[in-house]
């Protein structure tokens, strides 16, 4: 009797051997693309503000241009109004037009704080512009520049300028524009939510151990100073350690997610279990998708690629009972669509498309304080609120 039932579990037991591949330690990452939908980020408003400027100035646009290159030269006493900046951003298109624009924003930041009346924030406006024309070179010099101090000190900036650097895989020119916000510690924060989200994405992606290191370092950071990152970021720096190898790392970093049933976390914390050999944890998580399925509703889902790994954990533990446990969830997944053919990198990497977090107070902030005093102390001669034309 006994021996018939060990044939039985090894029958159950063999499909398992003999579907399994080899597996690389990394999740592969082939999506490079935005990490933030166009509308969270505004660019799709600035295309529309921008063909309605068009249409406006079509017929006089280029003694326009011409006027702006007299004006914008050193030795002209002209000054740039707000509205000759904010009318040449929308109209450029051409090298030589960006080239105008950087002129006049150095001269427009330049000219004295006492005569500047208008409300309008321009380093969202031009981050945009170059985030649309993919000038990731432009971009980093214009932020970098000692002339234009200030001119992009604003939340929803950064995050423009970090989406742009992703896009164009300039992971490592991104943890340095995250340094350098820390250091300016904009709103009196040294960790933008989303800049930190763009940082993990950064270290995710470069997949090195020297990447890792500086985002345990950063997770760390955040905790001792009593900040709950965006489950983004933490399914970034969960997803790296599995990457490097450390599936324990993972675990600790997963432990912190309020609300653990989000997909990625499942599929991180069911890799991550396999990985260190607690099974029945796994299978656990695993099987719970199926008392949480409502009828009607989209079905729970773990990633083909996660349920591969869990397998090859199975067959490597050469546990018959395990084995026949899992053998009947895969069946039961494939058949009531609880296996997803999208890859565990995919999830990770997918667009976010919720709304920026308060939008609003991240555009509509005054102009950067004073350098000297490095404090968010702000002068009435300097505020330039957002305008709601830009929202």
């Amino acid at each position: 009797m006994a021996n018939t039932l060990l044939v039985t579990l090894r029958s159950l037991y063999s499909p398992l051997r003999r579907d399994v591949v080899k597996l690389s330690n990394t999740i592969l990452s082939q999506s490079t693309r935005s990490l933030y939908a166009k509308a969270t980020l505004g660019l799709d408003t600035f295309v529309q503000q921008k063909q309605q400027i068009r249409q406006q100035m079509g017929n006089i646009e280029e003694k326009f241009k011409e006027k702006m290159n007299t004006f914008a030269t050193e030795d002209s006493k002209n000054m740039i109004f707000t509205e000759d900046l904010k009318n040449m951003i929308y109209l450029a298109e051409a090298d030589d037009d960006f080239d105008l624009i950087i002129k006049m924003m150095k001269k427009f930041n330049g000219q004295n704080k006492q005569l500047r009346f208008g409300n309008f924030v321009f380093g969202p406006v031009v981050m945009r512009l170059f985030h649309i024309y993919n000038k990731p070179e432009l971009a980093l010099e214009c932020f970098n520049s000692p002339q234009l101090e200030g001119f992009f000190d604003q939340l929803i900036t950064y995050q423009i300028l970090l989406d742009l650097l992703y896009e164009n895989e300039k992971y490592e020119e991104m943890l340095r524009v995250f340094e350098t916000i820390q250091s300016r510690q904009l709103e009196a924060t040294k960790y933008p939510r989303n800049a930190v989200v763009l940082a993990m994405a950064a270290c995710y992606k470069l997949n090195s151990q020297e990447s890792l290191d500086y985002a345990l370092k950063l997770w760390k950071q955040l905790g001792d100073a009593g900040h709950f990152p965006m489950r983004r970021a933490t399914t970034f720096c969960a997803g790296l350690a599995l990457n490097q190898g450390k599936p324990e790392a993972a675990m600790e970093i997963l432990a912190a997610v309020r609300k653990p049933n989000y997909v990625t976390i499942r599929n991180l914390k069911v890799r991550a279990l396999s990985e260190i050999g607690r099974l029945d944890e796994a299978i656990v998580i695993l099987k719970s998708v199926i008392s949480e399925d409502v009828p009607g509703n989209v079905p729970h889902t773990f990633n083909r690629d996660v349920m591969e790994r869990v397998k090859s954990a199975v067959l490597k533990m050469d546990n018959p009972d395990v084995s026949l446990e899992f053998n009947r969830l895969e069946t039961l997944f494939e058949k009531q669509g609880h296996v997803s053919n999208s890859t565990l990198d995919e999830q990770l990497c997918a667009e976010i498309q919720q709304p920026p977090v308060m939008h609003n107070r991240q555009e509509n902030r005054f102009s950067r304080y004073d350098p000297k005093t490095r404090r968010n102390q702000y002068s009435d001669t300097r505020q330039r609120p957002g305008l709601k034309d830009l929202m």
